[in-house]
């Protein structure tokens, strides 16, 4: 093969590992399809996979298809460019694969395709046991794409940001390191959910939780668990001390009063491979602190009298709303129990900044509402229930409760045709607001234009007086302000 044949296949191999939600992805994807920058993303894809589709046959055509005939890092090279391939051949089944799941829960459905992918990486030169695993991931791929993607909808650079980080934090920042070591061990990285009430904390937890890794069990012909049984969550605040312990680690027949027969708390219950949503994690006391401690540092709780040990293998994802900063300084919550659950901090971006950020925001959360509301919905209704909200609410309405609110505000304007919104009785401090995220970092170099851009809009009124005050073009100041 020539240089330049080289040269293509390291970028669809560099694409195979790159972050889908991430801008180097996009940048590859243009290289590799030679699609107009502008162009739809479902037309940028199509070109990518036609120009690797042409190339792989022209590879076979040529004898030159077969792994097993390289070395170092062109077999490495190779090796990546034909898993690529083969992902997105089959990436429309996976889809089908994950729909069929969710419909029939906790059962593992037969993967009728799965004898076709395994066939023809064999024809590639993987080995059996290495297609196998590939399997795995590829379906751990899509399943982490279809539900980030899903589950957390928006265009603002906070809400993409979020989306990006999310993927990392299921496949860690450079795939390749989990695909080589850590595919298997993710459990070991628990994470933090940071943000303010409403913001979509128990959304990010299920796309994470719902993306983890099952393998393939070539026997069965099934995965080895339904992905509906890998998310189990809890909202711990709910509980009072001594039922909460039931309740996460279980209890023996006879070991309190009302105990006549054996519970199975949430960490028993929890799938080998799956994780645990602890909800509101800065609201329990110390002697829950310590007994989730042990899990985390050993790996093994006891139910509530036994002094059997069980193992836990699932990873944990704990949020809070509250500052655990001043929790830990209080007193109040553990340092090493913090420590333990922070492999990463992830802050949700509240909804008046993602609104702040993008215009187009409030209409595609309003179209996703209104399509779980109603299904089939028309433009006509989204538009109505838009047009209300700034009838009666204004442009710069806090959001207190952030999505949450918007859906249940959606919900009351079909009912009654007006929603008056929550009265905080204080005025939203844009600058203090803007200097938060910024001490958060919330923002990329878009977003903060974006936001500071806007802020002063609002203040001065024109677009002219932005632009004196920013140094920057009238035309780029409206293109930030009206995104």
């Amino acid at each position: 093969m020539t240089v330049s044949d080289w040269e293509f296949l390291e970028q669809v191999a560099k694409a195979a590992f790159s972050n889908p939600f991430g801008k180097a992805r996009g940048d590859l994807d243009l290289v590799i399809g030679g699609a107009a920058p502008d162009a739809p993303a479902e037309t940028v894809l199509d070109a990518v996979v036609k120009s690797v589709d042409e190339r792989v046959a022209d590879l076979v055509s040529q004898g030159k298809g077969d792994l097993r005939r390289y070395q170092g890092k062109r077999r490495e090279t190779l090796q990546n460019f034909f898993l690529f391939h083969v992902f997105h051949r089959y990436a429309e089944e996976f889809d089908r694969l994950i729909q069929l799941q969710t419909e029939a829960g906790d059962t593992p459905r037969r993967v009728t395709f799965a004898g076709k992918v395994l066939a023809e990486l064999a024809q590639f030169g993987f080995a059996s046991q290495e297609a196998v695993r590939f399997f795995s991931i590829f379906y751990q791929l899509r399943r982490a794409y279809f539900f980030i993607k899903n589950g957390l909808v928006g265009s603002s650079p906070s809400m993409r940001e979020l989306r990006k980080h999310l993927w990392d934090c299921v496949f860690t920042h450079d795939i390749r390191w989990f695909e080589s070591r850590f595919w298997n061990r993710m459990e070991d990285f628990s994470l933090l959910l940071l943000g303010e009430t409403g913001t979509g904390k128990g959304a990010a937890a299920a796309a994470i939780g719902r993306s983890g890794f099952i393998p393939y069990d070539p026997v069965k012909g099934t995965f080895t668990e339904s992905f509906t049984r890998n998310f189990v969550s809890i909202n711990l605040s709910q509980y009072s001390e001594g039922v909460l312990e039931s309740e996460l680690f279980g209890h023996q027949k006879g070991s309190f009063t009302g105990a006549i027969e054996n519970h199975a708390g949430l960490f028993s219950r929890c799938a080998p491979h799956g994780v645990i949503f602890l909800d509101e994690i800065g609201d329990i006391g110390a002697p829950i602190q310590v007994k989730l401690l042990q899990v985390l540092q050993e790996r093994i709780f006891f139910p509530v009298g036994s002094h059997e040990p069980k193992r836990f293998s699932g990873r944990i994802i704990a949020a809070t709303n509250r500052s655990l900063n001043e929790l830990c300084g209080s007193g109040t919550f553990r340092d090493d129990l913090y420590y333990r659950l922070c492999s990463d901090e992830i802050t949700l971006p509240p909804l008046r900044q993602r609104l702040n950020e993008d215009t187009g925001e409030l209409d595609l959360l309003l179209s996703s509402i209104l399509s779980r509301l109603a299904g089939a919905f028309s433009e006509r209704e989204r538009h109505l229930v838009k047009r209300v909200l700034e009838r009666d609410l204004g442009r710069d309405y806090p959001w207190p409760g952030n999505v949450r609110e918007l859906e249940q505000a959606a919900k009351r304007i079909i009912l009654t045709g007006h929603y008056q919104g929550r009265k905080t009785g204080e005025k939203i401090d844009e600058a203090g607001r803007l200097a938060a995220g910024i001490a958060e970092g919330s923002y990329d170099a878009e977003g903060l234009l974006t936001n500071y851009c806007t802020m002063l809009y609002r203040r001065f009124g024109t677009y002219e007086e932005v632009a004196r005050r920013t140094g920057l073009d009238r035309r780029t100041v409206k293109k930030y302000v009206t995104g």
